[in-house]
């Protein structure tokens, strides 16, 4: 996870995750509606994960 991916989590959370899925986005699409918090926490989970 570079710091540049972390950034753009923190700043736009739907844009950091747009190379892993349409269903991460929709789901931390979804999530940063409901609250900027939970998006930018689902992004940084999905990034975290290892393939």
């Amino acid at each position: 996870m570079s710091i540049f991916r972390v950034l753009l989590s923190i700043l736009f959370p739907p844009l950091a995750v747009i190379d892993k899925g349409c269903g991460s986005i929709v789901i931390v699409f979804i999530l940063t509606l409901a609250g900027w918090i939970p998006g930018v926490l689902a992004a940084l989970i999905i990034l975290n994960k290892s393939r």
